[in-house]
């Protein structure tokens, strides 16, 4: 299982529908930064041993926060506890939102 997902294969498995997305952005980082990505749901990460029973086990789940740092690994470790294939998205949503200009030629 890896620990991570690129943006590009993040695109994949959203337009094959094989993903829950969850954004775990803190709330102040969520209300003033970019917006979420495109078929997210907004998870508190202070919150993750609340909201980890919805998930559901068979289902892959890609987590991302601002820059995919800290508080990504701390809501992975804690879904990997309750054996959840979790990944998160490398460089955050400041990569996503980066490899959006790019593929758009900006």
């Amino acid at each position: 299982m890896s620990d991570t997902t690129t943006p590009a294969e993040l695109k994949a498995l959203l337009d094959q529908g094989r993903v829950t997305l969850l954004d775990v952005r803190r709330a102040a980082d969520r209300d003033g930064g970019g917006p979420m990505i495109g078929g997210a749901q907004w998870r508190d990460p202070e919150q993750v041993e609340q909201w980890a029973g919805e998930l559901a086990p068979e289902r892959p789940v890609v987590i991302y926060c601002v820059r995919g740092g800290s508080v990504s690994t701390s809501v992975q470790g804690a879904l990997r506890g309750r054996r959840i294939d979790v990944r998160f998205l490398e460089g955050g949503l400041v990569a996503w939102e980066a490899q959006g200009a790019k593929e758009q030629g900006e």
